[in-house]
């Protein structure tokens, strides 16, 4: 069975998580972007093995302690799509913008790309390319589980920026409704920021997706 605990990290109140298979007891942490020692601290609170890092997206907040993860605990950086190449290569300078601590580049263990499926213990997630927000941006969904993690694509009543380099609005609406929409009403996701919803909820209320 899959559970997940939100922990948000970093001035920005990012959400990143910490997944686990129950049966198995492996884990792996998406878009750890700071507040490491709080992060690592649920890890052995909760008795699990982190087997490795999933990225959606390279902005600090969601990959800015990504490398020191890695290191840490031995274990591989999967995603985001090489898109975020960019945004990796900047994670210096977006630590230093931002009054971060200072955030190391890496090169992922693996890219991710639209179709891919990912694995934790018997659970498996299908990832979508999501672009929008940043060009590499992916999200993981648990079909069994009616769960998707998002990002920053889409949020309970807003949308991701895209003012950033790299940003497209209309590619973002496109992702929404042509990727997420099509998981059904009833899937409950997990943004980068802020509380959980659906995407019937979305659909039915969200102001800038609404109606799609």
């Amino acid at each position: 069975m899959l559970r997940y605990r939100i922990i948000p990290v970093t001035p920005f109140a990012q959400n990143c998580c910490l997944l686990w298979d129950d049966a198995m007891r492996e884990a792996v942490l998406t878009d750890p972007g700071g507040d490491l020692e709080r992060v690592l601290g649920i890890v052995a609170q909760e008795g699990v093995r982190l087997e490795a890092v999933w990225l959606t997206h390279a902005h600090i907040d969601h990959a800015g302690a990504a490398a020191e993860v890695a290191r840490r605990m031995s274990v591989p950086i999967i995603g985001p799509h090489p898109g975020d190449q960019f945004w990796i290569d900047a994670l210096p300078e977006q630590s230093k913008m931002f009054g971060f601590p200072r955030a190391e580049t890496f090169t992922p263990d693996r890219w991710l790309h639209d179709g891919d499926q990912l694995r934790l213990g018997t659970l498996h997630f299908d990832v979508r390319h999501c672009p929008g927000h940043t060009p590499g941006h992916v999200v993981f969904h648990q079909a069994e589980a009616r769960r998707c993690w998002v990002g920053d694509v889409l949020f309970a009543g807003s949308i991701g920026r895209t003012d950033f380099p790299g940003g497209n609005h209309q590619q973002l609406i496109d992702s929404i409704t042509h990727k997420l929409w099509p998981m059904g009403d009833d899937t409950v996701f997990i943004p980068g920021h802020g509380p959980e919803s659906t995407f019937g909820e979305e659909r039915r209320s969200n102001p800038f997706v609404g109606g799609t």
